[in-house]
């Protein structure tokens, strides 16, 4: 629940909302900067795995262009029992990353975990599926959110075993949170399949999965995520040869599609690119995860909309609030009174030096002036004024992505790079990264005018 602003500030936000229009006039003759022109978002590719080395805690990975992966967190979450194979990841509508995972070689659970920043998870529940019991088998479940918004998580299934023929099933959500599911419903796929990852585009349904008898990976399509489904890839059809499974797909901003697979006998990590879902390049081995990471999947993520911020020695006025700017002062961030007319030292608070992004250099990072060697990140989703550890979880929360301001006439939003759907907005004065609502308060919040430098 949102805390309450004193009175005195509700008094100034009524009356700077009723005349934000001129507001963010004044600011924009002030700054003397054209609107700028949107280049297309900055994509981030988050990965959840389990590893060679352990069938029992998940690692999490984050990469900027799909193919060079680095490491967020080992060991980032360990089930309360269990195995955690196969964590399959999505992001939903409630703000929150969910990984759903096989808990066991044997059993019909499939577990669930959550987290707000895809480093810290917690345990929500497991789910029984209900396919016969300690004596089934229950595999490799994966997301799956349909055009309509319906979310779905499909998972292989034996009902005698390891040994057993496996099959495909979903079970659908009931409830936005989650918590609800229905019963297991067969996809309409032969047996002896398992590892069934399923995309759609347009309006046609496309799964790609392990044929257990073969160890070839193969593709079908439907029009019905019921099927009848149609193979209309079998046995080496892609040349990638056989000893695959671990499907899994994303989708690159220049409307390709990559998959990735795991040689298993080999502990190599692969993958390949379509622009049609139906032929494929050949296989590249993914680089420093071959003999590290298992069965993953990767999410992509966009922040921003490519707006250009111009860069160098800056200060940043709040829109709604023009005379205030974000400002450092014990090491958080604020946006308080400032003016040209401040203390020198104050004046130098509220000055940063933009460059390029420290974890994607099509983003940005603030570099405290008075303080070079420390930057704005969130952290719990406060920001604050930290000294740079060098490490890539440092970088990522130090690093936003410009965008047309939400409050528009030439103002400019910042999303972070990290948990994009959050910006970079004041509440109570205090800066935050916050995910995003469709008010006119948090437009005024989250966007500001790049000026020049108060000091």
């Amino acid at each position: 629940m949102r805390s309450s602003l004193p009175r005195a500030a509700r008094s100034i936000r009524r009356y700077v909302l009723i005349g934000v229009t001129a507001a963010l006039a004044a600011a924009g003759a002030v700054s003397g900067s054209p609107t700028a022109s949107a280049a297309g978002p900055v994509p981030h590719y988050l990965m959840t795995a389990f590893t060679n080395s352990s069938e029992s805690n998940m690692y999490v990975y984050d990469s900027a262009n799909a193919t060079g992966f680095t490491q967020v967190r080992a060991n980032a979450y360990t089930p309360p029992t269990g195995l955690i194979r196969d964590p399959s990841v999505i992001r939903h509508t409630d703000g929150y990353y969910y990984i759903v995972y096989t808990t066991n070689w044997t059993g019909d659970t499939i577990g669930f975990a959550r987290s707000a920043d895809y480093v810290s998870w917690t345990f929500v529940r497991n789910v029984r599926v209900g396919l016969n019991g300690a004596t089934g088998s229950t595999w490799a479940p994966e997301w799956f959110k349909d055009s309509d918004g319906s979310v779905h998580v499909i998972f292989s299934a034996s009902t005698t075993g390891t040994a057993g023929q496996f099959r495909p099933y979903r079970i659908t959500a009931t409830n936005p949170d989650l918590s609800a599911w229905t019963s297991p419903v067969a996809l309409g796929i032969p047996a002896n399949y398992i590892d069934s990852f399923v995309v759609k585009a347009g309006g046609t349904y496309h799964n790609f999965l392990k044929n257990e008898t073969t160890k070839y990976i193969e593709h079908a399509t439907a029009t019905s995520l019921n099927g009848p489904w149609t193979f209309v890839g079998t046995g080496n059809w892609a040349g990638w040869g056989a000893g695959l499974e671990g499907p899994a797909i994303t989708r690159l901003p220049d409307g390709r599609w990559r998959i990735y697979f795991d040689q298993y006998g080999q502990r190599r990590y692969f993958y390949a690119d379509s622009a049609n879902l139906t032929t494929f390049g050949a296989k590249v081995e993914l680089p420093g995860l071959s003999g590290t990471a298992r069965h993953f999947t990767v999410l992509r993520e966009d922040s921003g909309d490519g707006t250009p911020v111009a860069t160098g020695n800056r200060s940043l006025r709040s829109v709604n609030f023009p005379d205030r700017h974000v400002r450092h002062r014990d090491n958080l961030a604020y946006v308080d009174p400032v003016s040209s007319s401040s203390d020198v030292t104050v004046r130098r608070d509220a000055t940063f030096t933009i460059v390029p992004g420290l974890a994607n250099a099509a983003c940005y990072s603030f570099r405290s002036v008075n303080h070079p060697d420390r930057y704005l990140r969130h952290y719990a989703f406060r920001v604050r004024l930290d000294t740079n550890t060098g490490d890539s979880v440092f970088a990522r929360d130090a690093t936003f992505c410009g965008r047309a301001g939400l409050a528009g006439n030439g103002s400019t939003s910042f999303e972070s790079y990290a948990r994009p759907g959050r910006y970079l907005r004041h509440y109570g004065f205090e800066v935050r990264v916050d995910w995003r609502t469709t008010d006119a308060a948090f437009a005024g919040d989250s966007s500001f005018t790049v000026s020049s430098p108060l000091a």
